[in-house]
């Protein structure tokens, strides 16, 4: 349920929240690399960039700004003109003018992720808040961008054929009525001007958003809490086992009761990745009971037990077709 407010939640001012992943990096530098000394607003980034390089990105960053870059900190206020990237292992929240670090559940199997940044975001400023989806697979950050537009913020997305992955990017743009889209090149020049555009005071406040805010943080999940946001389906989590649940609204995404997140997108490709890998195994192991079948004819035709010989090269030969069979079926997946 969306619980509407007169005036915007504190802080009122605007605020803006990046995200990408392969690809985004050198968009990100021109983007902060463009952004003046007296830049008004605070700017809170998530990209993917594994386990090991998320605690680098600050300095990375920070040769391109004139900005301060911080490696997001528990507690750390919030201040205009200062950039806040995510760091290892936590999701990057921002919850009363604070800086929150989250041990929640990963979504889309990444943590830090762009949704649970772009959704506090989106209610600590409301329509304040300005969500970018930048280079990247797959598409985190599109339920979040969508959260951002429900709390009656403003969303950017990097032009797909400017994008050096363009997948992420085509997300948003097909599951979210995006207001701006752009060049990299462009962005920077785009947020000064969206940086000082007048702030609407109403707007809504959507409890669901609030929920999963509340999971990121890493407050308990169960199955009580998951069906008020979400209807049980036939599916099961591919990080835990547990029943999945259907989030309403785009893109079409899941959650279970200890809180994994996916959109559908994601889950599919993880289910393509695994399919493949059952058919290596399978295959494996039928070419193993094919040479140990040939091998046994051999041993039986030495001894002189011919009958049993025929019976082992029979063998032999239909485990040969039906290892053809799964490298067809496994090469015909790569075509």
């Amino acid at each position: 349920m969306d619980t509407l407010t007169g005036q915007v939640p504190t802080p009122s001012s605007r605020a803006i929240a990046i995200g990408g992943s392969e690809g985004s990096i050198p968009v990100l530098k021109k983007i902060l690399g463009g952004l003046p000394s007296d830049f008004p607003a605070p700017v809170f980034v998530v990209v993917h960039v594994g386990a090991r390089g998320s605690g680098l990105l600050a300095d990375v960053c920070s040769g391109s700004s004139v900005l301060p870059v911080k490696t997001a900190v528990e507690g750390m206020p919030v201040l205009p003109g200062e950039i806040y990237v995510a760091p290892d292992d936590h999701h990057l929240l921002v919850m009363e003018g604070s800086l929150r670090l989250g041990r929640g559940p990963r979504e889309n199997f990444v943590r830090p992720a762009m949704d649970p940044l772009f959704r506090s975001v989106a209610l600590s400023y409301g329509p304040g808040a300005i969500g970018i989806v930048l280079s990247g697979n797959l598409n985190d950050g599109t339920a979040g961008l969508n959260a951002i537009k429900r709390c009656n913020g403003l969303t950017v997305v990097q032009n797909p054929t400017d994008s050096q992955v363009s997948e992420m990017p085509m997300g948003a743009l097909e599951a979210t009525d995006v207001d701006y889209r752009c060049n990299g090149s462009d962005m920077a020049e785009l947020l000064m001007r969206l940086v000082i555009s007048p702030v609407p005071e109403i707007f809504a406040r959507p409890s669901d958003i609030e929920l999963e805010v509340d999971i990121a943080l890493g407050r308990p999940c169960v199955t009580s809490t998951v069906v008020q946001i979400g209807t049980p389906s036939v599916l099961s989590c591919p990080a835990c086992g547990g029943v999945l649940s259907e989030m309403a609204g785009l893109p079409l995404r899941y959650r279970c009761q200890v809180g994994h997140a996916f959109t559908a997108k994601c889950m599919a490709s993880t289910q393509e990745g695994s399919l493949d890998e059952a058919l290596r195994v399978a295959l494996r192991i039928v070419e193993e009971r094919a040479n140990l079948s040939e091998r046994m004819a051999k041993e039986a035709n030495e001894a002189g037990r011919h009958r049993m010989c025929e019976d082992f090269n029979i063998r032999a030969k239909d485990l040969r077709a039906n290892a053809e069979i799964l490298r067809s079926a496994a090469l015909g997946r790569h075509l």
